[in-house]
């Protein structure tokens, strides 16, 4: 074989119950997870009893802006609305060149994160379709290790920006892979719910997935996300269709929730909430009590509606904090919904793996035979150990070849919960 990684602790325990066991790879593919498997390999990974998981998954995240902080100016309020203005601002100054070059930096530390799979937003109301070529061409030059999936995102709103509907449909043209639409940043909420329907078919007749933000504000009555189910429902794209954010939930009324997450389940809408920008953007006109704003993760997830977790933005118009850092967000997630139970942790760290994967269909996503040789050895027990000490990557796989690794003299520091520096090595 080509990869053997010996004494391995699962995510989700092996089916015959045994504690660790050995993951064999083979040609870019997982070809055995057995307890002690008798094979010889060219290189063979000691993990010694510490955690190996698939990948983690970005589900919701903004790459045309990341690493942009600062350009032209600071986020002085720190709201949503004046990043978004800001961005306006910035988008005229764009380049090629440094969009690439940003981005590329970004994929370079979520690769040393063991994050694998990013779904990115990229912005479509500016004619030139700069950012657009931009990250196709960050998608052609990442795929040897790391999956790409890009969203057609109409920032400006799809009806309330000049030719964003064209712009739209001539990126999905150029090869971006998803719908976005922004619902609730249009000029009226029946403007909204047209901007939704429009979207929805153009999806359905182009056999796209969809992905929308949604009711991210703290208006209890924004009501994005039930026409968003709707129209699923209508246009059967069942289990092909997301809603982002979703931070008006935290506010609306209990029992118009109660209908509203039954609406979902049954359209297969599935969740991307945004932890660590929610409880940093909403909330802001609040005095005290002040809302979380986070939407209602535990409900939905009880009620059997798929749920993610994404990082959304790192050091951008936005968020001046980040780093490509899954377990952060997870970690954020679990305080802000309240999910420190055993289950509900694990749960926190499905929804920046496992449901993630979902959400953007990846094929082969797992720790199993057949399955993809894309892994993460991190430096805890368990799952929860791993959210609680946000656990150093002792080696991350990917198309079954080692691509960043840790030095081994820090691995038992994560373990005791002591302090370390990190410094992360990709190599290509």
């Amino acid at each position: 074989m080509d990869l053997i990684i010996r004494r391995a602790v699962l995510a989700h325990a092996h089916p015959a119950g045994h504690s660790t066991v050995d993951i064999g790879i083979e040609a870019g593919r997982i070809a055995a997870v057995e307890p002690h498997l008798a094979a010889a390999a060219r290189e063979e990974i000691d993990a010694a009893g510490a955690l190996v998981s698939a990948p983690f998954v970005d589900a919701h995240f903004h790459m045309d802006a990341t690493l942009s902080y600062g350009l032209p100016r600071v986020n002085a309020s720190g709201t949503l609305l004046e990043g978004i203005a800001l961005w306006g601002e910035l988008k005229p100054h764009l380049t090629q060149e440094a969009l690439v070059e940003r981005a590329i930096q970004y994929c370079d530390w979520a690769v040393a994160r063991g994050l694998l799979a990013i779904r990115s937003h990229v912005d479509v109301c500016d004619d030139r379709l700069l950012a657009v070529e931009a990250l196709l061409e960050v998608k052609r030059r990442v795929a040897p290790y790391l999956d790409l999936q890009l969203v057609a995102f109409p920032q400006d709103g799809v009806l309330r920006s000049p030719g964003a509907f064209g712009n739209l449909k001539r990126a999905i043209a150029m090869g971006v892979d998803v719908v976005g639409g922004i619902p609730h940043f249009e000029r009226t909420m029946a403007d909204g719910a047209e901007s939704v329907r429009l979207l929805c078919e153009f999806a359905a007749e182009k056999g796209l997935r969809v992905d929308m933000h949604c009711d991210e504000s703290d208006d209890p009555l924004s009501r994005h996300i039930e026409t968003l189910a709707a129209q699923t429902h209508r246009l059967g794209l069942h289990g092909r269709v997301t809603g982002s954010h979703l931070t008006s939930m935290h506010s609306m009324d209990n029992y118009y929730v109660s209908k509203l997450i039954a609406l979902m389940r049954e359209s297969g809408v599935a969740a991307i909430a945004n932890p660590l920008i929610n409880i940093t953007l909403q909330g802001r006109s609040d005095t005290y009590p002040k809302r979380r704003g986070m939407t209602r993760v535990p409900e939905l997830m009880a009620a059997g509606v798929t749920v993610a977790f994404g990082h959304d933005c790192v050091l951008d118009p936005w968020y001046s904090f980040g780093s490509g850092d899954m377990l952060e967000v997870a970690h954020m997630g679990l305080h802000v919904a309240q999910m420190t139970g055993i289950d509900a942790s694990r749960a926190c760290f499905d929804a920046v793996t496992a449901n993630a994967a979902t959400i953007l269909g990846l094929e082969g996503y797992g720790v199993a035979p057949g399955c993809a040789a894309n892994l993460v050895v991190l430096d805890a027990r368990d799952p929860v150990e791993a959210i609680r000490l946000r656990a150093a990557r002792l080696a991350v796989v990917s198309r079954g070849r080692v691509v960043s690794r840790q030095p081994a003299q820090r691995a038992a520091l994560a373990l005791e919960g002591r302090p370390q520096s990190v410094d992360f090595r990709l190599h290509r």
